[in-house]
């Protein structure tokens, strides 16, 4: 991945040079025990330039709603990249982020069916290696394109996806407009319960 993760923390990044990306990935983030993983559609240009899942800044709401359903302690922002101690933290809590098709675009509809299709082999064959509790895919879309399942609907599914119970949970894209943040953070909170991991306690 040449280029990818090399910008410091403040750095402002090209559009020359996140074009750059296309098709570039970012390991997984798998702590030695997943309990949740995270199933994003693919990354974002931003993400791979700064190494970091969902570090595309701007409108995604996805360590927002994890931080408003408890699931972790503290606001992470990943924009620049995982601060060391944040990072320490989602693999304390037993959270992976992993990705439906491993390649970066601009936006997730630039991608086609058979890459999605393809996707859904490859996670499968992983989740079978990385056992997790529970699988949760962020976008009922490209769920449905990936597995062939044209009228699931969010929530847990019927079929598991090897030992894991498969969830799918709303996109925290800012693109999503039906999903407010507080409708992402009940849905998130609902498939960390269902992984066996206590949520923090909610402020009143």
């Amino acid at each position: 991945m040449a280029g990818a993760g090399s910008y410091s923390r403040g750095v402002k990044i090209s559009r020359q040079a996140l074009d750059a990306l296309h098709g570039q990935g970012l390991p997984d983030l798998l702590p030695e025990r997943t309990r949740l993983l995270f199933v994003g559609v693919n990354p974002g240009l931003r993400a791979v330039a700064v190494q970091a899942h969902f570090g595309g800044g701007g409108s995604n709401r996805f360590f927002p709603a994890l931080s408003q359903a408890g699931i972790v302690d503290r606001r992470i922002d990943a924009s620049e990249g995982f601060r060391p101690e944040d990072l320490a933290h989602l693999h304390e809590r037993g959270i992976g982020i992993t990705s439906l098709v491993p390649g970066a675009t601009a936006r997730a509809d630039e991608l086609s069916t058979e890459q999605l299709v393809a996707g859904a082999q490859a996670l499968s064959e992983r989740i079978a290696q990385i056992a997790p509790t529970v699988v949760a895919f962020l976008g009922i879309t490209a769920y449905r394109t990936a597995f062939s399942r044209p009228y699931a609907d969010v929530g847990r599914q019927p079929d598991p996806l090897g030992p894991a119970a498969v969830w799918v949970v709303p996109n925290p894209s800012g693109l999503n407009r039906r999903a407010s943040l507080a409708d992402l953070a009940r849905a998130y909170r609902e498939v960390v319960v269902a992984a066996g991991i206590e949520p923090f306690e909610l402020p009143a």
